[in-house]
């Protein structure tokens, strides 16, 4: 018998349901425009999304309730188990030219598991927590793909640095108690590219795609706080997988 309970609560603003703001200077206003401009001649000549000296502001949010009954997994059987994750994103960049901009991506996020599992040969009791961050300076560069630039292509390529802990206490016959406690340091490059589509003035549609990167994952743990253990791993990853796409609502001012 197997069942398993998942509640999901997503509210991504950019990458992964996303909502961004632009700050871009135009010498006319919007609201001067008739409705008629700004669906027609507007577009054609005074539609300037990604003008030099423009601020780009992002945020984003993201928690998930997962609860497990009788689950197989690869490395263990989860009997009865809660799984909570969250994450939150902050995003910014200034266009320094036309098309071209510098951004910083910022987040923080937790995941916290709590239940009985079976580890061949014990069936234990485990909580586990980790809480990370990471920080991401990029280059964001837009190619339009039409006259007015509705529709664009763009590209960017950022260099990360993350960290995470990671707290884990197994109880196995009412006494037995392990503690693991890991901290793993990320550095990696990626790129990424995506297209950008302006339904009207103010609201964009975006998607994403994450195709090539490369990481190196430093892991420092202890056990019972005398055994310890380091792995290093370095990965380089290129696939296309439209499963993984990044679909964003964007707003722009």
């Amino acid at each position: 018998m197997k069942l398993r309970k998942t509640i999901s609560i997503s509210i991504i603003l950019f990458l992964v349901f996303n909502c961004s703001i632009i700050y871009s200077q135009n010498d006319r206003k919007s609201s001067d425009y008739s409705p008629y401009e700004l669906l027609s001649s507007y577009y054609n000549n005074d539609f300037t999304p990604f003008k030099k000296g423009s601020w780009y502001v992002g945020m984003g949010f993201d928690f998930s309730d997962q609860q497990s009954l009788n689950t197989k997994g690869l490395f263990q059987n989860i009997i009865d188990g809660n799984d909570v994750n969250y994450s939150i994103k902050f995003k910014g960049g200034y266009y320094t030219g036309n098309y071209g901009m510098i951004g910083l991506n910022f987040e923080m996020y937790e995941n916290e598991f709590n239940g009985i599992v079976f580890r061949d040969p014990d069936t234990l009791q485990t909580n586990s927590i980790t809480r990370g961050y990471s920080i991401q300076p990029n280059v964001r560069s837009s190619v339009p793909l039409t006259k007015n630039e509705r529709l664009s292509f763009f590209t960017v390529i950022g260099l990360g640095y993350g960290i995470e802990n990671t707290n884990n206490r197994d109880i196995a016959n009412v006494d037995e108690i392990t503690t693991t406690f890991s901290t793993t340091h990320n550095i990696g490059i990626g790129l990424s590219p995506g297209i950008t589509f302006f339904a009207m003035e103010n609201f964009a549609f975006e998607i994403q795609l994450n195709v090539l990167g490369y990481n190196v994952e430093i892991t420092d743990t202890t056990i019972d706080g005398h055994e310890k253990s380091k792995d290093v791993r370095h990965n380089v990853n290129f696939n296309i997988d439209i499963l993984t796409l990044d679909l964003g609502l964007a707003y722009y001012f």
